[in-house]
């Protein structure tokens, strides 16, 4: 397809670019939008045609013939694994005449991670990027396009191309230099900082925790994880998202970008943590257990995880979507963001409306949940 003198052409799978061109648009940031992590999504048969998730990157070619610029793109027949809920979208649209699905979604699959959804080696195409996005929806008559979590700093290329824009919540840690976790805990309160402390005591009686990582995760490691993560998925979605090949894949293709973390009794896992390790950011993504023992997800999911960020001296942990239970335990609300392209102009005027309205509710708990954060104040 050619859009404003730039051509822009669609790969069959992200398979279908070489790695070395892919992660030149990509970066080595963010380890969810490089091409081990989506191809192995694809490779394990967790994010295709059949699970509702075909790879349909979209590509702007530069002059030297390589890809410049790239949208991780998805042709989806659900609205599952997303994590930025528009089944009231759908549910109108549909009563309304009209087929939302399928539908485009620029984003990582079952990952609620805010990372680029433009992936630029040249930063001047963003635009061109955008308008491909838009031709492919308009020439295959999708209902919409969407791209979820959206880095605040490309925001403006969707805004300025007219998508609408909404926003979301999620809990963050942030490392003010702590070199401890005493140092972290140092900053609250001191209710909320006894709290923590009988908080871990109890979580970790009789137990072992074991962080392992890079070559020294075993495949008995990926067959211990797989039972926690089977009965997490089969309590939130009815079933999981993930097959079990793609944790063998991530081990052998990304081991060094993964961490584990387990709770043990009498070396036998009884509870696990997976988290993937960015440049500056300990991504926490799935957890679950065998034996159910009070707190231990708020010790594996986030007081581990601050322990290991600031071991790596990472900036930030981030946990996963929603979870107001995480302000207690030192986590702060951040605005998360995504982009929709509505081509119907009545259907865009009414979720613009929507979204007016929501954004105006977000923004007003974001700063009631502000004031309810565990620092000392003063």
């Amino acid at each position: 397809m050619s859009t404003n003198a730039v051509t822009a052409r669609i790969a069959d799978g992200i398979a279908a670019i070489p790695a070395a061109d892919w992660d030149a648009c990509a970066g080595s940031a963010n380890p969810f939008v490089g091409h081990a992590f989506l191809s192995i999504l694809e490779a394990s048969g967790s994010a295709t045609a059949r699970a509702g998730w075909q790879p349909i990157p979209i590509i702007v070619d530069g002059p030297d013939g390589k890809p410049a610029a790239i949208a991780p793109a998805y042709a989806k027949s659900h609205s599952q694994g997303e994590y930025v809920f528009d089944h009231a979208w759908a549910d109108a649209w549909e009563r309304a005449g009209g087929s939302y699905y399928p539908k485009l979604q620029v984003a990582v699959p079952f990952s609620p991670v805010p990372g680029p959804r433009l992936l630029l080696r040249d930063p001047a195409l963003a635009p061109a990027l955008i308008a491909a996005i838009e031709a492919v929806t308009d020439q295959h008559e999708l209902s919409s396009a969407h791209a979820t979590f959206v880095t605040p700093d490309q925001l403006p290329a969707f805004e300025a191309a007219g998508w609408l824009l909404r926003e979301g919540t999620q809990f963050h840690w942030q490392n003010d230099g702590y070199a401890r976790f005493d140092d972290f805990l140092d900053a609250l309160a001191s209710r909320k900082r006894k709290a923590i402390r009988k908080e871990r005591a109890a979580a970790v009686e009789g137990l072992t925790i074991r962080h392992v990582t890079g070559a020294d995760i075993s495949e008995a490691d990926w067959d211990a994880f797989w039972r926690f993560y089977q009965d997490t998925g089969a309590r939130k979605w009815g079933q999981p998202y993930l097959t079990r090949r793609f944790f063998t894949l991530l081990g052998q293709t990304m081991a060094d970008k993964v961490l584990l973390i387990f709770a043990e009794r009498d070396g036998r896992p009884v509870a696990g943590a997976l988290n993937l390790i960015g440049e500056e950011t300990l991504y926490g993504r799935y957890w679950g257990c065998t034996e159910e023992v009070p707190f231990l997800h708020f010790e594996l999911c986030y007081y581990q995880a601050i322990d290991a960020a600031i071991a790596r001296g990472l900036r930030t942990v981030e946990a996963g979507a929603q979870g107001e239970h995480k302000l207690a335990r030192g986590y702060v609300p951040v605005p998360t963001w995504s982009a929709h392209y509505i081509p119907d102009r009545n259907f865009r005027r009414a979720i613009s409306d929507f979204l007016a309205r929501e954004r105006a509710s977000v923004e007003a708990d974001q700063e009631y949940l502000g004031e309810l954060t565990p620092f000392r104040r003063g």
